[in-house]
Protein backbone atom coordinates (compact mmCIF):
# COMPACT_ATOMS: atom_id res chain seq x y z
CA UNK A 1 0.00 0.00 0.00
CA UNK A 2 1.03 3.39 -0.86
CA UNK A 3 2.32 6.18 1.82
CA UNK A 4 -0.87 8.66 1.43
CA UNK A 5 -3.72 5.72 1.08
CA UNK A 6 -6.04 5.31 3.84
CA UNK A 7 -8.10 1.90 4.58
CA UNK A 8 -11.77 2.73 3.73
CA UNK A 9 -14.47 3.29 6.67
CA UNK A 10 -16.93 0.51 6.87
CA UNK A 11 -20.45 1.49 6.54
CA UNK A 12 -21.07 2.88 10.20
CA UNK A 13 -24.20 3.05 12.19
CA UNK A 14 -23.75 5.74 15.23
CA UNK A 15 -24.00 5.32 18.65
CA UNK A 16 -27.42 7.16 18.93
CA UNK A 17 -28.61 4.36 16.53
CA UNK A 18 -27.19 1.36 17.92
CA UNK A 19 -28.23 1.96 21.12
CA UNK A 20 -31.17 3.08 21.18
CA UNK A 21 -31.66 -0.49 18.64
CA UNK A 22 -30.56 -2.30 21.87
CA UNK A 23 -33.00 -0.13 23.91
CA UNK A 24 -35.70 -1.14 21.86
CA UNK A 25 -35.41 -4.90 21.67
CA UNK A 26 -34.67 -4.85 25.11
CA UNK A 27 -37.87 -3.20 25.87
CA UNK A 28 -38.96 -5.77 23.00
CA UNK A 29 -37.90 -8.71 24.79
CA UNK A 30 -40.21 -7.61 28.07
CA UNK A 31 -43.19 -6.38 26.41
CA UNK A 32 -46.33 -7.43 28.39
CA UNK A 33 -44.70 -7.69 31.30
CA UNK A 34 -45.20 -4.31 32.58
CA UNK A 35 -43.20 -1.28 32.67
CA UNK A 36 -39.54 -1.28 32.42
CA UNK A 37 -36.78 0.91 34.29
CA UNK A 38 -34.15 2.80 32.08
CA UNK A 39 -32.01 1.18 35.06
CA UNK A 40 -32.62 -2.23 34.54
CA UNK A 41 -32.20 -1.73 30.41
CA UNK A 42 -28.86 0.54 31.33
CA UNK A 43 -27.64 -2.92 33.77
CA UNK A 44 -28.76 -5.59 31.18
CA UNK A 45 -27.53 -4.03 27.98
CA UNK A 46 -24.12 -2.32 29.78
CA UNK A 47 -25.07 1.10 29.05
CA UNK A 48 -24.90 5.07 30.16
CA UNK A 49 -28.42 5.21 31.89
CA UNK A 50 -28.15 9.43 30.86
CA UNK A 51 -27.60 8.71 27.14
CA UNK A 52 -30.84 6.36 27.62
CA UNK A 53 -33.00 8.82 29.57
CA UNK A 54 -32.29 11.25 25.59
CA UNK A 55 -32.81 8.49 23.72
CA UNK A 56 -35.98 7.52 24.95
CA UNK A 57 -37.44 11.11 24.50
CA UNK A 58 -36.63 11.26 21.21
CA UNK A 59 -38.38 7.55 20.92
CA UNK A 60 -41.39 8.57 22.84
CA UNK A 61 -41.88 11.89 20.79
CA UNK A 62 -41.39 9.20 17.53
CA UNK A 63 -44.60 7.65 19.16
CA UNK A 64 -42.46 4.31 19.61
CA UNK A 65 -42.50 4.22 23.24
CA UNK A 66 -44.52 5.36 26.43
CA UNK A 67 -43.45 6.41 29.65
CA UNK A 68 -45.03 5.69 33.02
CA UNK A 69 -43.97 8.11 35.97
CA UNK A 70 -44.09 6.97 39.66
CA UNK A 71 -43.72 3.87 41.85
CA UNK A 72 -43.50 0.57 39.00
CA UNK A 73 -42.51 3.75 36.67
CA UNK A 74 -40.86 2.96 33.50
CA UNK A 75 -41.39 2.29 29.67
CA UNK A 76 -42.66 0.20 26.92
CA UNK A 77 -43.38 -0.31 23.53
CA UNK A 78 -46.27 2.25 22.37
CA UNK A 79 -47.05 -1.23 20.06
CA UNK A 80 -46.61 -4.90 20.02
CA UNK A 81 -42.81 -5.23 19.15
CA UNK A 82 -44.07 -7.45 15.65
CA UNK A 83 -45.66 -3.42 14.36
CA UNK A 84 -42.41 -1.66 14.85
CA UNK A 85 -39.58 -2.31 12.76
CA UNK A 86 -35.90 -1.39 12.57
CA UNK A 87 -36.36 0.61 10.28
CA UNK A 88 -38.83 2.94 12.34
CA UNK A 89 -35.92 2.69 15.39
CA UNK A 90 -33.67 4.10 12.99
CA UNK A 91 -35.52 6.91 11.17
CA UNK A 92 -36.73 8.11 14.21
CA UNK A 93 -33.02 8.33 16.10
CA UNK A 94 -31.03 9.10 12.98
CA UNK A 95 -33.73 10.61 10.47
CA UNK A 96 -34.58 9.81 7.12
CA UNK A 97 -31.89 6.76 5.41
CA UNK A 98 -30.46 8.45 2.39
CA UNK A 99 -27.40 7.91 0.56
CA UNK A 100 -24.51 10.13 1.97
CA UNK A 101 -21.64 9.01 -0.29
CA UNK A 102 -20.87 12.97 -2.24
CA UNK A 103 -19.26 14.82 0.84
CA UNK A 104 -17.94 18.96 0.78
CA UNK A 105 -14.97 19.14 3.66
CA UNK A 106 -16.40 15.97 5.50
CA UNK A 107 -20.23 17.33 5.26
CA UNK A 108 -22.63 14.76 3.48
CA UNK A 109 -24.06 16.93 0.00
CA UNK A 110 -27.95 16.76 -0.87
CA UNK A 111 -29.26 18.27 -3.85
CA UNK A 112 -26.27 18.24 -6.06
CA UNK A 113 -25.54 19.74 -8.97
CA UNK A 114 -24.20 16.87 -10.93
CA UNK A 115 -27.28 14.26 -9.48
CA UNK A 116 -29.03 13.98 -12.88
CA UNK A 117 -25.74 13.06 -14.73
CA UNK A 118 -23.52 11.34 -11.94
CA UNK A 119 -22.65 8.14 -13.27
CA UNK A 120 -22.75 6.56 -10.10
CA UNK A 121 -25.73 7.88 -8.43
CA UNK A 122 -27.66 4.37 -9.38
CA UNK A 123 -25.26 2.72 -7.12
CA UNK A 124 -25.86 4.76 -4.11
CA UNK A 125 -29.82 4.69 -4.73
CA UNK A 126 -29.93 0.64 -5.18
CA UNK A 127 -27.86 1.24 -1.89
CA UNK A 128 -30.17 2.92 -0.07
CA UNK A 129 -33.27 1.38 -1.32
CA UNK A 130 -31.55 -2.21 0.16
CA UNK A 131 -30.74 -0.70 3.32
CA UNK A 132 -34.12 0.79 4.15
CA UNK A 133 -35.56 -2.51 2.63
CA UNK A 134 -33.77 -4.46 5.11
CA UNK A 135 -34.16 -2.88 8.06
CA UNK A 136 -38.04 -2.42 7.30
CA UNK A 137 -38.05 -6.42 6.57
CA UNK A 138 -36.62 -6.84 10.65
CA UNK A 139 -39.23 -6.21 13.55
CA UNK A 140 -38.82 -6.18 17.12
CA UNK A 141 -40.39 -9.13 17.94
CA UNK A 142 -37.78 -10.80 15.54
CA UNK A 143 -34.80 -9.11 16.97
CA UNK A 144 -35.84 -10.26 20.42
CA UNK A 145 -36.52 -13.74 19.55
CA UNK A 146 -33.13 -14.18 18.02
CA UNK A 147 -31.59 -12.85 20.87
CA UNK A 148 -33.52 -14.58 23.20
CA UNK A 149 -32.02 -18.04 21.53
CA UNK A 150 -28.61 -16.71 21.58
CA UNK A 151 -28.96 -16.46 25.18
CA UNK A 152 -29.82 -19.58 25.71
CA UNK A 153 -27.31 -21.38 23.19
CA UNK A 154 -24.66 -19.43 25.23
CA UNK A 155 -25.85 -20.06 28.10
CA UNK A 156 -23.98 -22.82 30.53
Amino acid sequence: MLGNQTTPAAFHVSTRGEYGMRLMVDLARHYGGGSVSLHAVAEREELPEAYLEQLVAILRKAGLVLGKRGAGGGYTLAREPAAITAGDVVRALEGPIEPQVCTAEGDPVFNCVREQRCGTRLVWLKLQSTIATALDGMTLAELARQTQQQDVTVAP
